[in-house]
């Protein structure tokens, strides 16, 4: 008789922590949702989500960073999330996308991380993702947004050389040589919607480092380039680099695809998504503990609970969508949805 082959179990990320950062105002509803997202769809997943929260501060001027109200923080600790403060050293108000950078001190050292933006909705289960959390990545879902290219000025090559450069890290290996010269998509460009490692504190560091270094002292190239909102995009790919990370150390398919989707704002969930993600939105977001919560900001009671987010979805054909993302924006706008 034959050896009998056993069947090969599927494989198993190791234990990871899940960062996003909650501030008060839209970011802490959508903390709520990402939450909900992640218990509903990824229920054997066994590490810590951690809401990382600012606090006020010589860098928050006139504004109080901190999640409002006791009934989000019940939600989320109902979720499973835990609140964990963190003081801005060098960004706060005056550059708020800095706040995941600073945030990754409220990891545990040494511990692999995903690091999400809060407009995130976890479609499938996380803990099947075959993270190498030894090579770092981030998202490839983009557009060239950056560098700005302007007639007679640098061009991609000169511009995101000069950045390596900086830092004493070898431009040639980020190079996709699939791509053609001076084509956006041959330089190493992420969203930064998310990114993970194996060590937050290093990685954390860097990053800091790089962003203020990049905001600080930037390379003459950079002269007619926009760092806001940017300056994080700019900075990632650098980071990554360093670590040894790069665009292909995740399988496509699963962030960004089956298991997470970057919707960024209510209608462009609506407009642009799958129906499987728009069937989970629904149903994470019907318990009445969960209702009752969102219900308390304006774009998520109308969207969701009163309609509109479906007459925005007939406005498109969700498989022949415009090519830009502004143009669906517009369309929108145009029609009078439109909500942040």
């Amino acid at each position: 008789m034959g050896k009998t082959i056993m069947a090969k179990k599927p494989r198993r990320t190791k234990s990871f922590n899940i960062m996003v950062v909650g501030q008060g105002g839209r970011l802490q509803y959508e903390a709520v949702l990402f939450a909900a997202s992640l218990r509903h769809a990824s229920p054997t997943w066994d590490g810590r989500l951690i809401v990382a929260e600012p606090q006020p501060g010589p860098l928050w001027p006139r504004t109080d960073p901190r999640i409002r109200g006791d009934e989000t923080r019940a939600a989320l600790a109902d979720l499973g999330a835990e609140i964990v403060p963190f003081e801005s050293r060098d960004f706060g108000a005056a550059y708020r996308y800095g706040n995941k950078i600073e945030a990754l001190e409220t990891l545990p050292e040494g511990e692999p991380f995903v690091f999400f933006d809060t407009d995130t909705l976890i479609t499938g289960d996380i803990s099947g993702v075959p993270f190498d959390f030894d090579r770092p990545s981030g998202s490839l879902r983009r557009e060239g947004t950056w560098p700005v290219i302007e007639l007679y000025g640098p061009g991609y090559t000169e511009t995101w050389k000069s950045l390596y450069d900086q830092f004493g890290l070898d431009f040639e290996s980020s190079l996709d040589p699939s791509q053609p010269d001076e084509f956006w998509k041959r330089y190493l460009y992420f969203n930064a919607g998310f990114f993970f490692y194996k060590d937050p504190k290093a990685f954390g560091d860097r990053f800091r480092e790089y962003a203020v270094g990049i905001r600080d002292t930037p390379p003459a190239t950079l002269v007619c380039q926009s760092l806001d909102p940017w300056l994080d995009q700019v900075a990632l790919p650098l980071v990554i680099h360093s670590f040894g990370g790069g665009r292909d150390t995740l399988p496509e398919g699963y962030l960004d695809g089956s298991v997470s989707c970057h919707y960024r704002l209510l209608p462009l969930l609506y407009a642009r998504e799958s129906d499987r993600v728009v069937e989970v939105l629904e149903e994470v977001t019907a318990p009445n503990k969960i209702k009752k919560v969102l219900k308390g900001h304006e774009a998520f009671k109308r969207m969701i609970y009163q309609g509109r987010g479906a007459k925005v979805r007939a406005l498109f054909d969700q498989d022949n969508l415009p090519r830009r993302e502004q143009a669906i924006r517009n369309r929108i706008k145009k029609e009078g949805f439109w909500m942040r």
